[in-house]
């Protein structure tokens, strides 16, 4: 796919994939970008997934028109982009390697590449590489999300190729607005990226004087209009601020009771005008929780209570929101429970861990049912959210 008259995408869209890194489901797949700039010398932009491998190679050859590339840049050595590194080394052994110091430290732990040192150039913060007409600006990102990453501006057709930063989920290359682009976007940038809000802050600062005209990730479509959007919404997400003041109602129920009242505090939410969404974590994938609890100002957690604990489920969720750094939210707390319902002494001591947490009174205790009692604290709930 033409991304400009002289550089294009050469990466697979692995429709098939069910689950990414082992945790993430998908829903339609994911794409693995890897981008070839033609120019007096050639660069090939990272490589694909072992999934990927044999398509990729028969892009690239077409790409070449029988020419030999000169350089491989590497971003990222993350396997879904590294795992042909070798192959293609062997294939053009006159290719040079082009990388920093913690990229050429990591390859022997992946492969074995002859004569590695003799092909490699290492590169640093705003080393430069010229092709001819195009010349590549590199741009250190360490711990967005790996501590070797790094991203390439190319000064001529102002390209930023962001490795794994602005990727998503999901195989579209081309998208019809902001919107469709949105949802996992968030999923993924949260679940990957999202303990990271620290570094990802210091990349946006040393971009921010760049001129940018297409953002080219190595997942997902390369974006070309609006930018400003997506870049405002890596702002957020990595301040760790809220995109709306509503609320997720994250749910636990093993027998209906505690859906029941979750589903009234819906209703009474929706009655006060706010935004509500409300996910069965019995149910939902927990991925996808977690990056919507991210995009609320307010949470309402419920659990039952299960072998004097909580629901397995339950503390999964609120554990996953901590390992991603979860901060600067309103939390609030459902119980259940037939003879000791203690559920919400367990959630809190998970929340007590996050940064920046404002616990909501009152917890809603439910003996069981949902009666006259529960619904009289759901509605005082309602008015401190």
């Amino acid at each position: 796919m033409k991304i400009t008259e002289n550089i294009m995408n050469v990466g697979f869209a692995d429709k098939d994939l069910d689950i990414f890194e082992g945790q993430y489901p998908l829903k339609d797949g994911v794409t693995y970008n890897s981008y070839i700039i033609l120019d007096e010398k050639i660069a090939i932009m990272d490589t694909v997934d072992k999934r990927a491998s044999e398509e990729w190679l028969a892009n690239i050859e077409t790409a070449l028109a029988g020419k030999e590339p000169d350089y491989l840049i590497i971003s990222h050595m993350e396997p879904d982009h590294s795992y042909n590194i070798k192959t293609l080394a062997e294939k053009y052994p006159n290719m040079k390697l082009v990388s920093n110091a913690k990229v050429f430290a990591f390859i022997p732990q992946f492969f074995d590449i002859k004569n590695l040192a003799e092909r490699q150039i290492v590169v640093g913060e705003n080393s430069t590489l010229d092709l001819g007409t195009h010349q590549l600006r590199f741009i250190m990102a360490p711990m967005v999300h790996w501590p070797e990453v790094m991203m390439e501006y190319e000064e001529t057709e102002k390209l930023l190729f962001t490795a794994d930063a602005f990727g998503k989920f999901g195989i579209v290359h081309e998208i019809e607005n902001e919107e469709t682009w949105l949802d996992e976007a968030r999923r993924y940038y949260i679940n990957i990226v999202g303990k990271y809000g620290v570094q990802v802050q210091a990349l946006l600062k040393k971009v921010a004087s760049l001129e940018i005209q297409k953002i080219c990730p190595l997942h997902g479509p390369v974006l070309t209009e609006n930018l400003k959007f997506y870049i405002d919404k890596y702002d957020t997400w990595s301040k760790y601020e809220p995109e709306s003041d509503g609320v997720l109602i994250a749910c636990g129920s093993m027998h209906d009771f505690t859906m029941e009242v979750c589903t009234k505090l819906e209703e009474l939410l929706k009655e006060s005008g706010k935004a509500v969404k409300l996910i069965d974590l019995t149910r939902a994938d927990i991925t996808e929780a977690v990056g919507e609890a991210f995009k609320y100002k307010n949470l309402v957690v419920a659990s039952p209570t299960y072998n004097a604990e909580l629901m397995p489920v339950v503390e999964y969720f609120l554990r996953l929101l901590k390992s991603k750094g979860y901060q600067n939210r309103r939390v609030a707390y459902i119980e259940n429970g037939t003879w000791a319902p203690m559920a919400a002494k367990f959630m809190m001591e998970i929340t007590s861990g996050m940064k920046n947490i404002e616990n909501v009174e009152p917890i809603v205790t439910v003996r069981t049912r949902m009666n006259e009692e529960v619904l009289g604290k759901l509605e005082e709930l309602r008015n401190h959210i």
